[in-house]
């Protein structure tokens, strides 16, 4: 797709496509400056920026969590940190799956020796 397209799409301006390429939040387009075409690869680094964005994160942050291989951490309480790939965040995954295996997790694992 053009960047038109691109931009129709995400909602973001031309103007904050180009910076977020410039500042390496997405990858660079294919097929050079004149012939240039963005994929789903694209749209989902727009959408995962706009969505942390949104949630407050400055732009500097976002690109730490971004760059974070073993995944971007989330303090949950004292003791407990969420882990989560970089892939993921603002992708607009089903969040309710996540949160019941989350619970039956915890659940296994704070309860107290022989209870059920």
């Amino acid at each position: 797709m053009n960047i038109r397209e691109l931009t129709e799409r995400t909602g973001a301006a031309e103007r904050q496509i180009r910076y977020l390429i410039a500042e390496g939040f997405m990858p660079a387009p294919r097929g050079g400056r004149s012939n240039a075409d963005y994929g789903e690869d694209h749209v989902a680094a727009i959408t995962r920026y706009m969505r942390l964005h949104e949630l407050g994160f400055p732009p500097a942050a976002i690109k730490l969590l971004m760059q974070a291989k073993a995944g971007a951490p989330f303090p949950v309480m004292p003791g407990i940190t969420l882990v989560v790939d970089p892939a993921l965040l603002g992708s607009g995954i089903a969040v309710t799956p996540v949160v019941v295996r989350i619970k039956r997790l915890l659940t296994d694992i704070l309860k107290e020796p022989g209870r059920k």
